[in-house]
């Protein structure tokens, strides 16, 4: 569905300027702004009208109804797949991997030669949390000495959580909370591919600046392509009681940010585009150019992708952005956490923050070495 966006300083005729273009349509929302007139103490209105050609709405409705209509169909299919399959007679099961077998062919790497004890136990964790096995040989190797009667590497540590901490600490960056410090604003952009939390992630950052530090916060959305993300902000926005507006391009983005220059923070949530789409994260790029200068680029990464995907979003997004911090989501619904790992070592960008669930602002935690010991232990 396409919405277009129709400004003026008469909202009646901007309605009727869209039914002449777009014939019957369906109103989404719109919005009110107040700007200078002729006379500088007198402010004129001037409205934003956001609206959808009602042929689009209705051709969505019934692509709705069909593929429902599908569903239904794929539903009884099964259930006669199911009552097929009752009728055959039961094989004798499959035998399970011995355990001892699982743990030879996780450890089928020719690093693992060096290694002995509790160094290759820790070695094994790792790897089935997801961390690549020459990663994992990385981050072990540092807590480790040389055991005198195998003469092979060993941990000298008395837990495996010490050793990971240690590990982390010398293998992995880390931001720690973000604070303000200067006269001029703080202005943090969030940048990552389609669906991976950037909306709600903003505003637990938000919400850490307003409890706990106490500071003045501003949000600015570009994100005007997805129907309902500005209603969700809004929503956050008013709940923190914080000033919330809508950029829709590189001038108005600019604007905003300058007559807000009074405030500690400005938070920049922008739209969700494939990091495979050049086209798509040049448009973000041209908008986001006017106040390019003052701005920190956080990459938003879901935990789950695996390795390979998240590398390709970091590299994409540093081709256009010069990202400067790593945030985690969606942690909550990975087996894989070993994914914040590889991509903080390969990447050697510093790791801020991971999401921890959909709440907000409860679920988000400051990454620290603890913090990725305890996700990758379980604890």
């Amino acid at each position: 569905m396409s919405v277009k966006v129709y400004e003026g300083e008469d909202l009646d005729l901007l309605i009727e300027k869209a039914k002449k273009e777009l014939g019957e349509i369906d109103i989404l929302y719109y919005e009110v702004e107040k700007v200078p007139g002729i006379i500088p103490f007198l402010k004129k209105k001037k409205y934003r009208l956001f609206v959808t050609r009602k042929s689009e709405s209705v051709e969505s409705s019934q692509e709705v109804e069909r593929l429902e209509e599908e569903i239904k169909e794929l539903k009884n299919l099964l259930i006669n797949i199911r009552e097929s399959v009752s009728k055959i007679p039961s094989q004798p099961p499959v035998p399970a991997v011995p355990e001892h077998l699982k743990e030879k062919v996780v450890c089928s790497i020719t690093q693992i030669e060096e290694f002995t004890g509790d160094a290759v136990e820790l070695i094994n964790l790792l790897i089935r949390k997801g961390v690549e096995p020459e990663v994992a040989v990385e981050l072990v190797k540092v807590s480790c000495g040389l055991d005198i009667e195998t003469e092979k590497l060993d941990l000298n540590t008395n837990t495996f959580r010490e050793a990971i901490i240690n590990a982390c600490s010398e293998k992995l960056k880390f931001t720690g909370d973000f604070k303000v410090e200067g006269k001029k604003p703080r202005v943090i952009a969030f940048i990552g591919p389609t669906g991976v939390g950037k909306t709600t992630n903003l505003f637990k950052i938000a919400s850490k600046f307003v409890i706990e530090q106490e500071l003045k916060v501003g949000v600015i959305s570009t994100d005007t392509f997805k129907v309902g993300g500005t209603q969700q902000a809004r929503i956050y926005a008013s709940i923190l009681n914080v000033p919330f507006y809508v950029a829709t391009d590189q001038k108005k983005l600019k604007e905003i940010v300058d007559n807000l220059s009074e405030l500690d923070v400005i938070l920049i949530d922008t739209v969700g585009r494939s990091h495979y789409d050049y086209f798509r994260l040049g448009e973000i790029k041209a908008t986001l150019s006017g106040v390019e200068s003052s701005l920190e680029y956080v990459l938003l990464i879901s935990c789950n992708y695996n390795t390979r995907e998240a590398m390709e979003v970091v590299n994409r997004y540093r081709s256009f952005f010069p990202v400067d911090y790593l945030l985690f989501t969606k942690v909550d619904e990975s087996s894989q956490p070993g994914v914040i790992v590889n991509v903080g070592v390969k990447s050697e960008l510093p790791l801020s923050y991971v999401s921890t669930g959909q709440r907000v602002p409860e679920d988000i935690k400051l990454l620290t070495p603890s913090v990725v010991s305890d996700l990758l232990l379980g604890e």
